[in-house]
């Protein structure tokens, strides 16, 4: 089991449980699709229905409106 990863979606074939490779696949993932991982939007909220993308504007939009 992985210890660092806080992405709770361990059916994604990236999340670091699934391979040995850490989390380099999800980040380069997300890196090219201008994405932010899974794992940080746990953070911000545990309601997945108000994540409307995995963008940085989607992500920057749900913290300016959990500490605003």
């Amino acid at each position: 089991m992985n210890t660092i990863c806080t992405c709770k979606n361990t059916k994604c074939p990236l999340h670091p449980d699934n391979h040995d490779k850490g989390c380099t696949p999800c980040i380069s993932k997300n890196l090219k699709l201008g994405e932010i991982p899974n794992g940080f939007f746990d953070f911000v909220t545990d309601d997945q229905d108000r994540i409307e993308d995995y963008s940085l504007k989607g992500f920057a939009k749900l913290v300016t409106e959990k500490y605003s």
